[in-house]
């Protein structure tokens, strides 16, 4: 532990993740004197139970299914199975190197820090054990835990994200409760380890927060990978014995697996730290804030995972620099959740930022709203890849585009371009111009471009 200096800080931020360490860093570069705080390790969830070990997982995932279809390319190869502990390594490997790399950033800013559980004493004064710390500013960013449902009790063969990244052993059999981010993620994973999959989703569709078409495309992508679920479907109990755990569904219907996910989203960790005994508003364990990230209590913001909103890595991350330039009074322009690239990771993935189409059907109208489908069948790379998928661009009627959802193998990487589109207004017309290289799936972009400009390559209008 690097024990602060005695006087008061500029910023003093509880909690090392995402959004934590963002700010000490933009701080200390805006030449602000920091302290953080953090109970674990510098990184949090998204490094260490998160978005950096699971998306390892599924880069495993990936090697297993071109391992196992590698006769569909011309390459003998052989699939014996999946060696978790190998896994375990590889992904502890990947993010060990994270780790120790980050440890050296916050070395080199000269963040003060203090290693333990911190809570608030006063208004911008922080406790941890014996020493207290104190700052012109507090920044709240002590991020979120993976929730739980009522009366189902977690341990043995019921596990959050948490105990999934800790199995030792691919399980034969494991139902999922939760058919969002996280459920459709390790869902997708332990099919391609070779478990049989069932999701149960209380909602209508699977990822019920994506625009409505890139549910129907993952579902249909799911039923031929061997993925089942059951949608619109709620869980009445969940048991376990030695040998089995048992899902019952509203119905009566019972299934039985070796493991059950639970999956049903994660919560804002603001639980006793005290921030409501000091005037912190909060709802429904969230930190209240304005879009300037303010809480009720001046001197006092919040970042990321406690603030209501996408539960995103790099929103907690933009969140933090904001914040440390606000402080440091440089009037930055606010984050804004609908201009936040959103990807979940599994086979195929999907990625989306701005408005879905019945949002802005919502907002605009439906008169002022058009819409264009590419379909990935007709790119070069797509098929390469033995894909499938689309691309789906909704603008603003003769305005500029409002939101682009896509599907397809590593189409995540795609979401960048996408993201300049959304957050600079700008026009199909004005994109359209500009040259995608052959063969990319990036072309699909340029193609959707092309047709709600009115002039289509490959595609019909």
């Amino acid at each position: 532990m690097t024990q602060p200096a005695p006087h008061e800080h500029d910023v003093v931020v509880l909690g090392g993740g995402s959004g934590g360490y963002a700010t000490a860093l933009r701080a200390r570069q805006l030449g602000l004197s920091v302290a953080l705080v953090e109970q674990d390790k510098l990184g949090g969830t998204c490094l260490h139970q998160g978005c950096i070990p699971t998306k390892a997982l599924l880069h495993a995932a990936e090697v297993a299914d071109a391992a196992r279809d590698s006769a569909a390319f011309g390459v003998r190869a052989t699939f014996e199975g999946v060696d978790m502990p190998a896994v375990n390594a590889y992904r502890t490997g990947v993010v060990d190197r994270l780790y120790r790399g980050l440890q050296g950033l916050i070395r080199g800013a000269e963040v003060d820090v203090v290693t333990g559980t911190g809570r608030l004493v006063g208004p911008r004064s922080v406790a941890v054990g014996d020493t207290v710390v104190t700052g012109k500013n507090l920044v709240v960013a002590t991020g979120s835990y993976a929730r739980t449902l009522p009366d189902v009790e977690i341990g043995g063969r019921v596990v959050t994200s948490d105990g999934a990244l800790a199995l030792t052993e691919v399980p034969r059999s494991v139902v999922v409760v939760g058919g969002s981010v996280i459920g459709v993620e390790l869902a997708s994973v332990w099919r391609s380890f070779g478990a049989d999959v069932t999701i149960v989703e209380a909602l209508s569709r699977l990822v019920p927060a994506e625009d409505a078409t890139l549910s129907t495309q993952l579902e249909r992508a799911f039923r031929k990978r061997g993925i089942a679920f059951r949608t619109g479907t709620s869980i009445t109990g969940v048991k376990q014995d030695e040998s089995s755990a048992f899902v019952t569904l509203e119905g009566g219907d019972v299934l039985e697996a070796d493991l059950v996910l639970v999956a049903v989203g994660r919560g804002p960790r603001t639980e006793g730290l005290g921030l409501a005994d000091h005037g912190i508003t909060l709802e429904r364990g969230f930190v209240v804030t304005d879009e300037r990230l303010r809480t009720s209590v001046e001197g006092v913001y919040a970042v990321g995972d406690v603030v209501p909103g996408l539960q995103l890595a790099h929103r907690g991350f933009a969140h933090g620099l904001f914040v440390a330039e606000e402080i440091a009074g440089r009037a930055p322009r606010p984050v804004v959740d609908a201009g936040i690239p959103r990807v979940t990771y599994c086979e195929p993935e999907l990625a989306s930022v701005g408005l879905t189409e019945e949002q802005a059907r919502a907002a605009y109208g439906d008169d002022a709203v058009t819409t264009y489908e590419y379909n990935l069948a007709g790119n070069g790379k797509t098929q390469i890849l033995r894909s499938a998928g689309l691309v789906k661009v909704v603008r603003e009627a003769d305005g500029p585009i409002l939101g682009v959802h896509m599907i397809g193998s590593r189409i995540g990487e795609q979401v960048g371009e996408a993201s300049l589109w959304v957050n600079w207004d700008a026009f199909p017309e004005d994109v359209a111009a500009y040259m995608h290289a052959h063969p990319t799936q990036n072309e699909a972009l340029g193609e959707a471009a092309l047709a709600l400009a009115g002039s289509p390559l490959h595609a019909h209008a």
